[in-house]
């Protein structure tokens, strides 16, 4: 006999108690929606190359449509989460999969370079409500103990798709076209929809929820201080992931067309990451965040050393991809339990500020390549953004001692 989880609120107000079976279906559901939203959000930067000669523009011009869905996930995380305030977010999450397979096909059909940079700003409108909100649902499903498990189990949907979704999409828009990849994530986000349909219970809308209730979570400095966390502390792993090719094949000395296979043990050490996140927040959410910004530093420290021989720079890339994907849900749980009535705001703002922190660290990285020093320097820079997280995580944790 299936085991009965903690009762749930129907749509109708009474309760109804969700078999673990149920539980793990819609959990698949949502992580299915990741995985979708993760290939889309990677594959482009494996075609870029096929996309200029598509739509007859330069590479660096093509590294705008990327920018473009970055945009969309800053604009659109907290835009969507505020508008929807008290409409069921089952009937959200089913809204925003639509809303991302149009955009999706819609850059599968652009006829050029302007309708491809709109339609990847829609593709990456519902990318952070989506996980946000999910994110949300997927705790509400579980005791609470356990909703650091139940949102990194959604979130593996990111992490696998860098596995599998990634890499075979860039193989499909290489050989068949690049409308392809988008083609194939427009299809597999309306698979999420019928999945979320059939499986993600329908719970009762918090009628006292608005916008101004969500926009209530910005008056916290608990939640300015662990998006922080997450823009300075990723920051760093996006200032050596930003330039991972040319730094193993120059350092490492690979060829080329090693690199694809370097990346799956990133895309396999996201994924092991996002599974020991459940485990890590036993131990405390604050001193779990801690304890993993103070391992990115010092992998990022070292980074450089280990990606001189190839042995150990495979090892350094699975290392960038687990520890930082133990922080994610670390963080995501984090601001859902301090922003009060606006955890749905909060949880998006998280991958609002993780673009931010992508386009921070990329940039930084830029900056001292482009004063002549070698690419083992990035994930220095890197090494001094973790360390300022830790600062920040700190800041958060005296806080949270002197408000008890």
């Amino acid at each position: 006999m299936t085991t009965s989880l903690t009762p749930r609120r129907s749509a109708t107000g009474d309760d109804e108690p969700l078999s673990a079976l149920r539980v793990r279906a819609a959990l698949f559901a949502l992580a299915l929606g990741g995985f979708a939203i993760g290939t889309t959000e990677f594959v482009t930067m494996g075609l870029l190359p096929q996309i200029a000669d598509g739509v007859h523009i330069s590479i660096p011009t093509a590294g705008h449509v990327v920018s473009a869905y970055a945009l969309g996930v800053v604009v659109g995380a907290p835009l969507v989460a505020m508008l929807v305030a008290g409409v069921r977010r089952k009937v959200v999450l089913v809204a925003l999969m639509v809303a991302f397979a149009v955009g999706n096909i819609g850059s599968a059909m652009a006829p050029n370079y302007s309708l491809l940079l709109l339609a990847r700003f829609v593709s990456g409108l519902p990318h952070g409500a989506f996980f946000g909100i999910g994110s949300v649902v997927a705790a509400s499903l579980v005791p609470r103990h356990r909703r650091t498990s139940a949102v990194a189990m959604m979130l593996a949907g990111l992490t696998v798709a860098n596995i599998v979704g990634v890499p075979l999409g860039t193989l499909l828009g290489q050989h068949l076209g690049w409308q392809w990849p988008y083609v194939l994530v427009g299809v597999i986000a309306l698979v999420t929809v019928l999945a979320v349909l059939a499986w993600v219970p329908m719970q009762a809308a918090d009628h006292g929820a608005s916008a101004r209730s969500e926009l209530s979570a910005l008056a916290r400095p608990q939640v300015w201080l662990t998006l922080g966390v997450g823009t300075v502390g990723f920051g760093g792993m996006f200032a050596t992931f930003s330039y991972i090719t040319p730094t193993m094949t120059h350092l490492a000395g690979f060829q080329d067309s090693a690199v694809p296979f370097i990346l799956v043990a990133y895309g396999v050490g996201m994924t092991l990451g996002t599974m020991l996140s459940g485990r890590v927040a036993a131990y405390g959410m604050l001193r779990g965040m801690i304890a993993m910004l103070a391992a990115i530093a010092v992998l990022l420290a070292v980074f450089g050393v280990l990606a001189q021989a190839r042995p150990t720079a495979v090892l350094a890339v699975f290392l960038l991809g687990l520890l930082p994907s133990v922080l994610v849900p670390l963080l995501q749980t984090r601001l859902m339990d301090v922003a009060n009535e606006g955890q749905s705001l909060a949880a998006a703002l998280n991958h609002s500020t993780l673009n931010i922190a992508n386009a921070l660290g990329a940039w930084l990285g830029s900056v001292v390549l482009a004063h002549g020093l070698g690419y083992e320097w990035p994930s220095r820079v890197g090494a001094v953004l973790a360390v300022a997280g830790i600062v920040i995580a700190g800041a958060s944790a005296l806080l949270a001692r002197r408000e008890k």
